[in-house]
C-alpha cells in the first residue's frame, strides 16, 4: 500500500466526523488560551504533520504554510494556507526548499518516525528554515509520563522524552526558552472532547502535573 494511502485511511478510522469536529473545538481553545502567545498576528508560519489543519486553519499569522503527506490535507487547508504534499526528509525536497519561517509548530510527530536519525533530519530541517531568532514550537507526547499508552497507536515508533528531545535542540543549535515536561493529557480519543474543560484545565498548571503527557517547547534560533 502506497504511503499516502495508508496514512489517508490510517486517520479516516481513528477518527470520525464526530471526533473531528470535537478536536477542532479543542485546537480553537488551544489555540485562543495558549499558543496564540507565541504567535506574533504577523508571522509567517509553518505546521509540519499538521493533518486536516486543526491548528493552521486557526491560528491568526499573517502567512501560512502546511507540509504534510496525507493528501486529504487540501481538502480540509482554509483558501489562505499554502499546503506542501512532500516528505522533509527527502534529501531532493529539503535542498529544494528555500523558505524561511518566524515559527514553525509540530505537533504530535515525532512518534511516527522510524529512528533517532529521522528526527535529527527533521530538527536541523526546522533550524534551516527558521528565520533568525525565529522559534519552533512543539507539543509531543513525553514518554517518560506516557509510556503505557505510548504504542496503543499503531503508527508510535519512536519514543522521546522532555530530556532527550532538549539535549538534541541544543545540540542543533537551538536555544531552549521553555520546556514544560507535562502539559496536556496524552489523548483525547475515547475522551468527552470539552472545550470548557479544557480552557480550565489550561488555567490551572498545577493539574498539568498530573494529567500531562505531553511536553510543550518553544526553542528559539539565535540571531546570526
Amino acid at each position: 500500500m502506497k504511503t499516502d494511502t495508508y496514512l489517508k485511511k490510517l486517520y479516516a478510522n481513528r477518527f470520525d466526523s464526530r471526533q473531528m469536529q470535537a478536536k477542532v473545538a479543542l485546537w480553537k481553545v488551544l489555540i485562543d488560551e495558549f499558543l496564540q502567545d507565541y504567535v506574533p498576528p504577523e508571522s509567517a508560519v509553518l505546521d509540519i504533520g499538521g493533518g486536516y489543519c486543526e491548528f493552521i486553519n486557526q491560528i491568526r499569522a499573517g502567512d501560512k504554510c502546511l507540509i504534510d503527506l496525507n493528501p486529504d490535507s487540501k481538502l480540509f487547508a482554509n483558501a489562505d494556507v499554502k499546503v506542501l504534499n512532500i516528505d522533509v526528509l527527502n534529501l531532493d525536497n529539503r535542498t529544494s526548499f528555500s523558505e524561511q519561517f518566524d515559527r514553525i509548530f509540530i505537533s504530535n510527530f515525532f512518534e511516527h518516525l522510524r529512528n533517532k536519525e529521522e528526527l535529527v533530519e527533521i530538527i536541523s530541517f526546522c533550524f534551516d528554515a527558521l528565520k533568525p531568532s525565529g522559534s519552533l514550537l512543539v507539543i509531543q507526547p513525553n514518554f517518560k509520563y506516557s509510556y503505557k499508552e505510548y504504542y496503543d497507536f499503531i503508527d508510535h515508533q519512536l519514543p522521546i522524552t522532555h530530556l532527550s528531545l532538549q539535549e538534541l535542540l541544543q545540540t542543533v543549535g537551538f536555544k531552549v526558552d521553555v520546556m514544560i515536561p507535562r502539559f496536556l493529557p496524552f489523548s483525547t480519543k475515547g475522551r468527552p472532547a470539552s472545550p470548557l474543560l479544557l480552557k480550565v484545565y489550561l488555567k490551572l498548571p498545577f493539574l498539568w502535573r498530573f494529567l500531562g503527557g505531553q511536553m510543550f517547547v518553544k526553542a528559539s534560533k539565535p540571531n546570526y
